[in-house]
């Protein structure tokens, strides 16, 4: 909601009130400010987003060749994509951790925003996305995610 708002803002003072404020000869209105708001939310939406999508199991799957392999195999694949998953997971939380670190003594130059806190989106998706791979690793699929696949196939659909 944030950046559509921020977008709607950008628009409305780039193209409306420029026209304004430049007929009625004032001083003009300093909206650099949009840009950056816009940036950084879809930094952090970006981040907690990928973990909202592995959380919920919506992260895009390629299933060209499992659906054929033996229910135990299938398992064995579903562990290695989500351990997979969790390190790369734990891959962003490290190195944004380290990123936000170098960087946290810098600001943005429009909203002076220190960007340790930009760049610790990063890191939080990163960890969120390690918690929720290895839960799902571990919890194992649904009851029925290997074996309607595997009753569909020997009913010849």
């Amino acid at each position: 909601m944030l950046a559509i708002a921020d977008m709607l803002a950008g628009v409305f003072f780039r193209y409306i009130m420029t026209e304004v404020t430049d007929l009625l000869d004032l001083d003009p209105i300093n909206f650099f400010w949009v840009e950056e708001v816009g940036e950084f939310s879809l930094t952090w939406l970006t981040m907690i987003g990928a973990a909202i999508g592995i959380a919920d199991r919506i992260h895009f799957t390629l299933q060209v060749l499992t659906h054929h392999l033996p229910i135990r195999t299938q398992h064995a694949i579903y562990l290695i994509n989500h351990l997979l998953i969790a390190g790369f997971g734990g891959l962003a939380a490290w190195f944004g951790t380290k990123l936000a670190i170098t960087n946290s003594a810098l600001t943005s130059p429009a909203l002076q925003i220190n960007l340790g806190w930009v760049y610790a989106a990063v890191s939080v998706g990163g960890a969120l996305i390690l918690l929720y791979g290895l839960g799902l690793a571990f919890s194992g699929p649904e009851a029925d995610d290997f074996e309607e696949e595997a009753a569909t196939i020997a009913a010849g659909d």
